[in-house]
């Protein structure tokens, strides 16, 4: 067994480190069920799903942590991906019956004794020469069902190994990683099934939503998400996407189309459909495509048992920004009138958040959660953009087919908000964005599709609006639009948040640092430094009657790769991969 943690005792108020070395465990492993995974938001002892709870609200109801008792939390241990394999940490830990699971960059995953910190076993997938991930090595989480834990690989295939031994079960292609298909999202599991999207919106893929029975990995259901493609039910054509090609793509364009499903999705039981996000239309050079280009930069609520789109809802049609529109679509009530509003809300790259009708799909309302808009003035009553005259980046072939003709945008493309979850607290009612400020002067270049081959026809540069500050964590009113309070931080934010009833907010940052914040008023509460930038999900969860909490430290992803001139202000962070868990002392 590898010698990887580091185990922090607590003895009286002293502080004492050593190393610990493990030759195995007692821990249980109990399967997990339909029922654990549909209950999973309240039922403080474990967390069993990607977004502590099928519809992502990432709160928890545990209070033993809190605003008073906070500054005594401490780390209990810290458990090292090992190795040189850092790179982008962005995951989300599972909890069950005292095993953790975490997986790490380059398509790895552990399994660790959650009191003690020691690895229980590891497995890495074996990597292919020449994958293609578009914004660095990460993987965001695993999914667990039956006696398996499911994940993806950066080579775009789907991995179920056994819980207790890590020894592989099954394991499915999801795509040609040679042709730009990749993946990096955490699985979700609705009614026994796993399901899955895809990477590779860069490279003039075609996106797609599926659906495999999670004891087996067969296909049920696959459902593309651009316009013109066959869907599938049991192996038996189910309906064109859309209904028929090319109704808002030019040409041929539409075989091309990205809308890449590269975030994953949540799954809302009351309505009983599945929330799941598209990326950008390829290319990246809007006037290549006139239309809407559906169904990139939408959001689509789909039947589990059929895959059919039920609704949809696009936030930047003819997206020429790369905006996406792949954020997380998060459930949630409301009282309007007395009146109960089954709402969904979703913090768009392109700089809005908007609240929809789950049920039907219908625009409730829009407003900006960044400071700064300039590609829209704003949305209309059917929450389309209005587009700003001469905020759309140039058309090469006004330029003789050179370059087009160069604008300033804000947001950049990286986004108000990017891939980074945000949480929901049924305390407060308000939703905590993990946001950034930031522009980018991005032109037009002339190209063409070529399988494998990168599928832009943009340039862009990234920089700061602001001198003080990228960063900002917003406490957002998704009633009224009001931005309650906000946390500035001089580094892009680029990991999730967690909030939970002791009125606390929890988020990392590259610089380092796990912070709670008062979740009312936004001051800090709680500052820890994991010595190393923090772009991954803090959870937590009760054992043996006590409160912990779980983050893995490990900077990386999109910004140092593609940040233009932010990436130079970051480049000296420090790479890392740590799982570090915390609690408040024994008295």
């Amino acid at each position: 067994m590898k010698n990887k943690t580091l185990s922090i005792g607590l003895l009286a108020s002293a502080v004492t480190l050593s190393l610990s070395v493990t030759l195995g465990s007692q821990s249980a492993f109990a399967v997990v069920t339909d029922k654990d995974i549909s209950q999973d938001e309240v039922t403080p002892n474990d967390v069993v799903t990607y977004g502590m709870g099928q519809r992502g609200q990432r709160y928890s109801d545990l209070k033993k942590v809190n605003t008073k008792t906070v500054k005594k939390m401490v780390p209990v241990w810290a458990y090292s991906l090992g190795g040189e394999k850092q790179r982008g940490q962005e995951s989300q830990p599972l909890v069950k019956d005292g095993v953790m699971y975490v997986t790490g960059s380059y398509s790895r995953i552990y399994a660790i004794n959650t009191e003690t910190g020691d690895e229980l076993w590891e497995y890495e997938a074996r990597l292919p020469d020449g994958i293609m991930p578009c914004c660095d090595v990460i993987n965001r989480g695993a999914a667990l069902y039956d006696d398996l834990v499911i994940y993806g690989t950066l080579d775009a295939k789907l991995i179920a190994l056994n819980a207790k031994t890590g020894k592989p079960v099954w394991r499915k292609k999801l795509g040609d990683y040679q042709a730009g298909y990749s993946y990096t999202a955490a699985p979700l599991i609705v009614k026994g099934m796993v399901i899955t999207g895809i990477s590779g919106g860069e490279f003039g893929i075609v996106g797609k939503v599926e659906a495999r029975d999670a004891k087996t990995g067969e296909l049920v259901w696959t459902r593309p998400t651009v316009e013109g493609h066959m869907g599938y039910l049991n192996g038996k054509e189910n309906g064109i996407t859309g209904g028929k090609p090319g109704q808002t793509w030019p040409g041929d364009l539409w075989k091309t189309g990205g809308a890449a499903t590269w975030l994953g999705g949540t799954y809302d039981p009351d309505t009983d459909l599945i929330f799941m996000g598209t990326g950008n239309p390829a290319p990246w050079n809007s006037h290549l495509r006139p239309g809407d280009n559906l169904y990139s930069a939408s959001r689509l609520a789909i039947d589990p048992d059929t895959g059919k789109i039920v609704w949809h809802f696009q936030t930047t049609p003819h997206d020429g920004w790369d905006f996406d529109g792949v954020n997380e679509l998060i459930a949630f009530d409301y009282k309007d009138g007395g009146k109960t509003v089954k709402a969904a809300a979703t913090a768009d790259r392109n700089g809005f958040f908007y609240v929809l009708n789950r049920e039907n799909g219908d625009f409730i309302r829009g407003f900006p959660f960044v400071s700064k808009i300039t590609w829209a003035e704003g949305l209309d009553s059917e929450g389309r953009p209005i587009y700003t005259k001469g905020g759309r980046p140039g058309d090469p072939a006004a330029a003789d087919g050179k370059k087009g003709e160069t604008v300033w945008s804000i947001p950049s493309f990286l986004g108000g908000k990017n891939w980074m979850p945000m949480a929901y607290s049924q305390d407060t009612e308000l939703f905590y964005v993990p946001s950034n400020e930031w522009g980018m002067d991005i032109w037009n270049e002339p190209v063409e599709y070529k399988a494998g081959a990168a599928y832009l026809g943009s340039g862009f540069t990234i920089k700061p609006i602001y001198d003080d500050h990228i960063g900002s964590l917003k406490a957002v009113d998704p009633k009224t639009g009001k931005i309650v309070w906000e946390y500035k931080n001089g580094a892009p934010l680029w990991g999730g948040v967690l909030t939970t009833a002791g009125n606390l907010v929890f988020f990392g940052t590259p610089e380092g640092y796990l912070l709670g914040l008062n979740a009312k008023t936004g001051e800090i509460e709680y500052k820890f430094n994991t010595g190393s930038g923090i772009v991954g999900s803090p959870i937590t969860w009760t054992q043996d009657g006590e409160q912990y909490l779980s983050v893995l430290s490990g900077w990386g992803g999109a910004v140092p790769l593609w940040g233009g001139e932010v990436a130079k202000s970051v480049k000296n962070f420090n790479q890392g991969g740590t799982v570090w868990t915390f609690k408040l002392p024994k008295k």
